[in-house]
């Protein structure tokens, strides 16, 4: 089945290329505007949609969901961890996945099998069997970040690889945007059932688009040895990467920072001197739309300049942002939360896209890690960020945030200026 939606696509190994490696023969990359160019593009924005969307469709109707099921807000947030849990627990078994069988191949399947359980999740009957569903959706969508940078850096001219990874982290930024705003009003008027149902049978609808989209390779050859052979070897060195290291802590920073911004601020906006009600701050997340923005400028903007430059300067408008957002004026408040989602997404996609162009070894190994430790400092800081907010309140939460702000930049200047910046 795989071998059929994918035409098959990355499954005919080399003969002078049996470990999966890159393809040799001196291939440049799809160059800009080119029909293999614009196929990409349109297949990963597409993907970046059918994962992200079902991933979070469920926060948006996470009250409706502790009322059907009777249980509470804790328990019910358990639909969004069960999922990124799985995601976090994927994303390298993923990347050994692509070396072995190929990364469109490996993408497809992904997307597919998660969105089969996507569209089962909300038929079944018991909590215990939602949350597994939640997981196992989960750990199919990780195949997806796992795989998705190296397959560009790979296929895509080197000069213009920095903008196809904005242009997919666009993708990745709007998916969770459409399914967080589908799924809420849908849950008001039929329950969250139909509106998460609704948003996977989208999803599914955008990854027949990527599994169409999406060229064969021909900047790698799958191996036809056992891909987990070499897998620890592969970690190690990028672990043992200072480069690699410090792009990590990008994702583990910003990453905990952003989920906790957007954790707590609903509380601030709920409370005096704003008192909004919840159907009014979920609106929030309409600020995800400076995130697609950015994403796809700072891409382009780190190839005219090098990725330093906007990696950093991203990093700090997004803790600028975050502290504009304690002035007690609504549309200051918003003001920040726009110019913070920007500066984060901006900074996330130049570190995730620098991340497999600068792999010595295990680019596809190289992107797992970098979201292992991405989906880490969700989970970590985005609840930590609750013991500042009920210690000292919004001012308690913003001082965490802008803390890991400038510790990534802080890593960002000493140790990213000694690698080559340039996304060329």
């Amino acid at each position: 089945m795989t071998g059929g939606v994918t035409n098959g696509h990355d499954a005919r190994p080399h003969p002078h290329d049996p470990g999966g490696t890159p393809a040799g023969g001196g291939w440049p990359g799809h160059p800009a505007g080119s029909t293999g160019y614009r196929r990409i593009v349109a297949a990963l924005f597409l993907g970046g949609i059918a994962t992200f969307a079902q991933l979070y469709s469920p926060q948006a109707a996470l009250p409706e969901i502790g009322t059907d099921l009777h249980i509470g807000a804790a328990t019910s947030s358990l639909m969004i961890s069960a999922a990124t849990l799985g995601l976090a627990a994927g994303v390298i078994p993923w990347s050994a996945v692509a070396d072995r069988f190929g990364r469109v191949r490996a993408m497809a399947t992904a997307m597919i099998s998660a969105t089969v359980f996507g569209l089962a999740v909300p038929f079944l009957p018991q909590l215990w069997m939602i949350l597994t569903g939640r997981f196992l959706e989960g750990l199919f969508i990780g195949g997806v970040p796992a795989i998705a940078i190296a397959y560009l850096t790979e296929e895509v001219d080197r000069r213009h690889a920095a903008r196809v990874a904005g242009m997919y982290v666009a993708g990745t930024s709007l998916g969770g945007l459409t399914g967080r705003l589908i799924a809420g009003p849908v849950a008001d008027a039929a329950g969250w059932r139909a509106a998460v149902f609704l948003v996977a049978l989208i999803s599914a609808l955008a990854a027949a688009g990527f599994v169409a989209m999406a060229p064969a390779a021909r900047g790698f050859t799958p191996g036809r040895t056992r891909a987990w052979a070499g897998l620890a070897r592969r970690l190690a060195g990028n672990l043992r990467s200072p480069t690699q290291l410090a792009l990590y802590a990008q994702g583990l920073t910003l990453m905990g920072g952003f989920v906790a911004m957007y954790n707590y601020l609903t509380f601030r906006l709920t409370s005096p001197p704003f008192s909004l009600p919840v159907s009014v701050t979920s609106l929030i997340f309409l600020a995800y739309l400076a995130g697609t923005w950015s994403s796809t400028r700072a891409g382009a903007l780190a190839s005219r300049i090098g990725r330093l430059p906007v990696l950093a300067g991203s990093a700090t408008l997004f803790a600028a942002g975050v502290a504009v957002t304690l002035i007690d004026w609504l549309p200051a408040v918003l003001a920040g939360l726009v110019v913070a989602t920007a500066g984060f997404f901006g900074a996330h996609s130049v570190a995730s896209g620098w991340t497999g162009a600068a792999a010595r070894v295990g680019r596809a190994q190289a992107s797992s890690l970098y979201n292992l430790f991405y989906y880490v400092g969700s989970s970590v800081f985005g609840w930590a960020g609750g013991l500042f907010f009920s210690w000292a309140g919004w001012p308690g939460a913003t001082a965490m945030i802008v803390a890991l702000a400038l510790v990534a930049i802080g890593t960002a200047l000493a140790v990213l200026r000694h690698a080559t910046t340039r996304a060329a």
